[in-house]
């Protein structure tokens, strides 16, 4: 007999981000406004991330300051490029039909709408860095060296490993694939220097916290995808 999904070594480990993108999937198709799916959206993955994956989730980062300095490197890795040559992110290589353009997934409508605003912020910074994280970092790097991934301490990996997720990691950002491939490999280098899966939740949260801010101060609206 077939054990429940649910009791699968690596249902912690994915949950939060097939959620993720199933309720990003089926968002065109539900009659709500931005407002209800935003709110919809962060409450049911914090809701998948409490009950499936608390279990695997640790908040005890063992190089905390070291964590936070590797996000805000990240996040001027992100801006640098557009900020010091503003037309930059037209070229073909970033604006095409596979990867798509820089262009935000918020309506220009709700932009001036807070609790939207509130809702997108607590996603990039509190759910997405952990569903991210575990997924990435947490299982499939590790999956990727033996299927048994458990028996795989958090930080090992192979140069196939390393790299399959790197470059997947690139393929979710879209037009800034390039800065997600390099965001990528910092992530993935940290994860092997700490093997401490809350030292990489916090640098990607303080990244996308340092992102929202300059969203919303700069008016660049266009990274948030």
């Amino acid at each position: 007999m077939n054990e429940p999904i649910t009791r699968h070594p690596a249902f912690p480990y994915v949950a939060g981000m097939a959620a993720y993108l199933a309720l990003i999937a089926v968002d065109r198709y539900l009659p709500f406004g931005p407002l209800a799916q935003f709110g919809l959206r962060f409450f049911l993955v914090l809701a998948v991330l409490i009950f499936a994956s608390r279990g695997v989730i640790t908040l005890r980062p063992s190089h905390a300051l070291a964590s936070i300095l590797v996000g805000v490197g990240v996040f001027f890795l992100w801006v640098g490029p557009d900020y010091l040559w503003p037309t930059y992110r037209s070229h073909w290589l970033f604006s095409n039909s596979l990867v798509g353009v820089p262009r935000s997934s918020i309506d220009p409508a709700a932009k001036g709408n807070s609790l939207v605003i509130l809702f997108r912020v607590l996603s990039s910074v509190v759910t997405v860095p952990v569903l991210e994280e575990l997924f990435w970092r947490g299982w499939l790097m590790r999956w990727l060296v033996d299927k048994d991934f458990l028996k795989v301490p958090l930080g090992r990996c192979t140069p196939m490993s390393f790299w399959v997720v790197a470059l997947l990691f690139a393929s979710e950002h879209g037009s800034y694939w390039e800065v997600g491939l390099l965001t990528g490999i910092i992530y993935n280098a940290w994860i092997i220097r700490t093997k401490n899966l809350a030292d990489c939740m916090l640098a990607h949260a303080v990244t996308n916290a340092c992102l929202a801010a300059y969203v919303l101060k700069a008016d660049q609206w266009q990274y948030w995808l």
